[in-house]
């Protein structure tokens, strides 16, 4: 298989290009390298190669990666959806949350952060494409579970993720990134949110060009710096 340097460098290069087309400048899209099911060597080589942000989706998977790269320099964003039993792990060693749908799950995250003296940035998970087989919020309740975190002193709001319709018509793909930038409008107009919501996630390996063309902030490229999943 091709170097994960050589890999990372072109997904880099197609970042920049889709910057260049759409008329940003390129440090303002966060590369997040989504390492799933994928052994330490790999996280390695691409830490190596320059990569600082890494995503997981199960605690269990990130919690023993982070340990075992302590003192590194790594960054973890957790992207999955998390029970509220798993909170006292992810308060202990990520950098970010971006899964954050529901209040029980900010105030059990926001508890286990006060006792390890620790605070997170979080941010918003929107069902932008309306799937039941998706977690996220809908957006007409997104304003709503903003103002709720004004109570969680230890969660810091950042923005909105969203993982948008799988399609191979762009049309339902632009739809869910349109319809997130309309959310993230309609909360920069509401008064006392606890944060800022600057923040776009959004876009994977198969679409996060087109996010970028319509605003996203962070990219989660997995397959494309890593190849093919395990199953898991």
């Amino acid at each position: 298989m091709e170097p994960i340097a050589a890999r990372l460098a072109r997904v880099n290069d197609r970042i920049q290009a889709a910057c260049r087309a759409a008329g940003r400048d390129a440090a303002s899209v966060r590369l997040i390298a989504v390492s799933k099911t994928k052994p330490i060597a790999d996280v390695l080589a691409a830490h190596d190669a320059g990569q600082a942000w890494f995503g997981e989706n199960k605690v269990q998977d990130a919690l023993a990666k982070a340990e075992a790269l302590a003192g590194r320099g790594l960054r973890w964003a957790m992207l999955g959806h998390l029970q509220t039993n798993k909170a006292r792990d992810v308060a202990r060693f990520a950098d970010e949350f971006q899964a954050l749908d529901s209040l029980r799950v900010a105030v059990e995250l926001d508890r286990r952060l006060r006792a390890e003296g620790r605070q997170l940035d979080v941010l918003i998970e929107v069902n932008s494409s309306g799937e039941d087989s998706k977690f996220g919020v809908p957006p007409g309740e997104v304003v709503a579970l903003a103002r709720g975190l004004a109570s969680c002193d230890a969660l810091r709001l950042r923005g909105l993720m969203t993982l948008a319709l799988r399609s191979s018509d762009p049309a339902p793909v632009v739809a869910c990134f349109e319809g997130m930038r309309a959310v993230q409008e309609r909360l920069r107009q509401t008064d006392g949110l606890p944060g800022t919501v600057d923040e776009l996630s959004m876009g994977m390996s198969d679409d996060f060009e087109l996010a970028i063309a319509h605003g996203a902030t962070t990219v989660r490229i997995g397959r494309a710096l890593f190849g093919e999943r395990e199953p898991g």
